[in-house]
This record gives structure tokens, sequence and C-alpha cells, in this order.
């Protein structure tokens, strides 16, 4: 059991800390126990299990500062690991920017993080989820490709200053792409929780089987610009590219956030005013850590508000430099959504273009958010309030800044799972005008 308890943890990190015989010492703890299965061409391929501790210390003297790492908890390997460290720091040249370890920070409530129900996820388990997903697929002439990986983890941090934090977590991902065997059509379907009763697999299954079903025989539209209904893992694909809301990079000038001139977009609008984004460790749906790795405490704060730029991370050696409060990066990211389902949206359609998802987004302008994608895995042309029929994938070249200037509609919000990218979020989905695709893509 790689899980190790509060008190467990502490016990082990006040032993290196007293080990230390530098100017000032820090040492986190981690631990993680997982499980996962992965099948293809209607059949398991792989399935196991993982379970690992690690202890990391650094050791400072001024501003020299080393790390060693080590994953032996005896007392013996304890000592020799900071022994490491100092000497690592004693060689190490000074850090400019190196920052002093925090006193005890205060963290909030009660961490949401933990499941127990997720926590006894059993080898079984992770069989059946395949099994419902292989089944239906084989019965209509489908092949499933599936991946469902569970974990259970803790994070321990503490240091010579008097700080200790601690918190455990649980998460399980379920993602299937089901493709028809005659290679014309192609689904795809996640689901993401703490909670692993909150997910169906064998729902985001069958709905995988209907996409590729229904996505057979795909036509060529036009490139141009339409109005699209993207569902929640292809609005957060975007979404989650305008986050990056780092100060020092906005305030050195090399961000969509720097200010002509100089300075941040703090203060200003930047899209439609019922854009509203946050971040909140205590989250019901989507919860983080309340603490990030340098021992800061998270809370509830608003990124953009009514469309405007609220806030942006400041760590704490930018904020001193600027003499402001430090902000830490947050854990998760949560969009307002609104009450229209992805139905709603598509009966409220003359014409345009449904996408499941995104995928393969690269950079093209960071200066002003441009990205360039794909379509995947069940696109479909909408005309007078109905799927009228299955069209070939889009390249895309579009900024969610742009995006979401062009908000028509707010759907329900979700937890996502995006292709290419963690956001931890919960978005909705949503229709946007006037969104722009380049070319055609002749991928499935």
């Amino acid at each position: 059991m790689a899980v190790l308890s509060k008190d467990e943890a502490e016990q082990i990190l006040k032993k290196v800390i007293g080990f230390s015989k530098a100017d000032g010492i820090q040492a986190t703890l981690n631990g993680n126990d997982g499980g996962n299965i992965r099948y293809a061409r209607n059949s398991v391929s792989t399935s196991g299990e993982d379970s690992n501790v690690n202890l990391g210390v650094q050791s400072y003297f001024g501003k020299k500062a080393g790390t060693a790492t080590i994953n032996e908890f005896d007392d013996a390997s304890l000592e020799k690991v900071v022994r490491r460290s100092e000497e690592l720091a004693q060689l190490a040249p000074e850090n400019p920017e190196f920052m002093e370890p925090l006193p005890q920070q205060t963290y909030g409530g009660e961490s949401k993080t933990w499941s127990e129900t997720t926590a006894k996820i059993t080898p079984e388990y992770r069989a059946k989820v395949a099994s419902d997903s292989i089944s239906p697929a084989s019965t209509k002439d489908v092949t499933a490709a599936g991946f469902l990986e569970d974990s259970r983890n803790f994070n321990a941090l503490a240091n010579s200053k008097g700080l200790f934090a601690y918190n455990k977590a649980t998460g399980v991902n379920f993602t299937v792409t089901m493709r028809t065997n005659d290679g014309t059509g192609s689904g795809w379907a996640a689901g993401t929780a703490t909670d692993v009763s909150k997910i169906n697999p064998s729902l985001a299954s069958k709905i995988a089987i209907d996409k590729a079903l229904n996505s057979r025989n795909a036509k060529a539209l036009e490139p141009g610009k339409y109005t699209v209904v993207l569902e929640s893992s292809a609005s957060a694909d975007l979404v989650r590219l305008m986050l990056n809301m780092n100060a020092r990079q906005a305030d050195e000038g090399r961000s969509f956030y720097s200010k002509k001139g100089g300075g941040t977009k703090i203060g200003e609008k930047i899209v439609d005013e019922r854009v509203n984004i946050y971040t909140d460790p205590w989250h019901e749906d989507v919860p983080a850590s309340p603490w990030v790795g340098d021992g800061q405490a998270r809370k509830k704060m608003d990124l953009i508000k009514g469309g405007v730029v609220s806030n942006l991370f400041y760590d704490r050696y930018w904020a001193a430099q600027k003499n402001v409060a430090p902000v830490p990066f947050g854990g998760n990211s949560i969009m307002e959504g609104g009450t229209a389902s992805i139905e709603d949206m598509i009966k409220d359609t003359k014409k345009g273009v449904l996408v499941t998802r995104f995928w393969y987004i690269r950079p093209v302008d960071p200066q002003t958010l441009l990205f360039t994608g794909l379509t995947r895995d069940g696109t479909f042309y909408i005309e007078n309030g109905k799927i009228k029929h299955p069209i070939k994938n889009f390249r895309f070249n579009e900024s969610p800044i742009i995006m979401l200037n062009n908000l028509e509609t707010l759907g329900k919000q979700e937890r996502v799972v995006t292709s290419e990218g963690n956001p931890n979020g919960f978005i909705p989905s949503m229709k946007i005008r006037d969104f722009t695709f380049s070319s055609l893509s002749d991928a499935v």
C-alpha cells in the first residue's frame, strides 16, 4: 500500500527534517497505487497495477540549493539522502530567484479529492468495463479500443520553517474509440471522475458505437466559417488553451495577456460577457488539492468574470518583484454553463456542424492564441434543426478568444476528458458562430 496516512507521512518527514545540518530543508513525500486495463481490436491487450513511494529532499545554504531523491525509508537511508542533498547544495551556484520555504500555512476546508468507492476498484471491475465495451461492439460489427485507469495517491510536504501539508486523492479515467469494421465510421466517448460512481463506461461505449455507425460514409463539406455545436470535450480542448495565465509571461510581453505598451490585461474585457471561469479546489464535481507544490494555499478565485480578466497567477518570486501578493496556480478550471442540451442547440441551428472532439492541436501564434487542429470521431452536418448526414473531418484555425467572442449558446457543464491535455475542468458544451474550418482532412 503506497498511500501513507497523514500520520505516517508526517512521521517520516519529521525524521528527514531532523537530520538536516543545512541552513534549511524542505522534503516532499509522494505515493500512488494504480491500476489499468487496455483493449484494442476487441480484446484486452494489457492489464496491470503499479505502486510507488518517493521522497524528495531539498537542502539549501543561502541561495545555493541541492535536491536528492530516494525510495527507501529506514533511518540510514533517510539520513543518506539528506547528506546527499547538502553535498549538492554546497556544489551548486547561487540561484538569484531562490525563495526560502514558507512557514506553516492554513488550508481552507477539508479536501474533497478522495473517494472510497474509487479506492476500492478491483481488477474484476476493470475487466467488466472492458467486457461491457467489447461485447456490444462485437455484435454491431464494430471494433473497440479503450483504456481505463484508476489511481489512489497522496502528497505530503514539510520543511524546517514548520510547514506541514498533506492531501490524498483518487481518480478514474475512461476513454473509448469505436471503429466500424468497414473502416468508414468512428466514434469516441470518455468519462473522468474522483468518484467512479459518477461515470458510466457502458453508456460511453454505447455513445461511441452509435457515433461510429452514424458517421459511416461521410460526405465532404466545403471548408469555411460555420456555426458549430461543440460537445464539452471539444469546448474544453480550446478553452484550456487560454488558461495559461502566468503573470510573469504577461509582464514580460510573452503572452496573450500582455498589454500593449506594457503591463497585463487584468481588468480588460476579452470575451463575451457571459463567460465566467474560475478555480475552486473544493468544487464538488472537479475537486483539487488545497495546496500547491511549495505549500501555498489555493483558494476559490475568478479568472475571467463577465468576460473580463480578473486574475493572473504570480509565483512567489515574481510577486516579490512586483510587490504584490503571490497567486498560486489553480488545480482546476470551472466555466459556468447554461441549461441547453446538445439536442436543444441542434434544434436551434439552421446550418451548422456538430463536433464530437478535436485532436492534434498545435499553436500558430501565442500572442493571439491562434491554434490549428483537426476534428475527429464523429463530425456531422446540421440542417434545419436536425443532423442531416456525417461529414468528413476538417482542419480548423481558431483562437479560443475569438471563439468565446462568437458565443451563441452555453450548454450544460461536464467534467471533461480532452484529447491532449488535462485541465481538470468542468466545462460546458457550446454553440459558436463563424468557426473557421480551413481545409478538409481525409482521416476517419
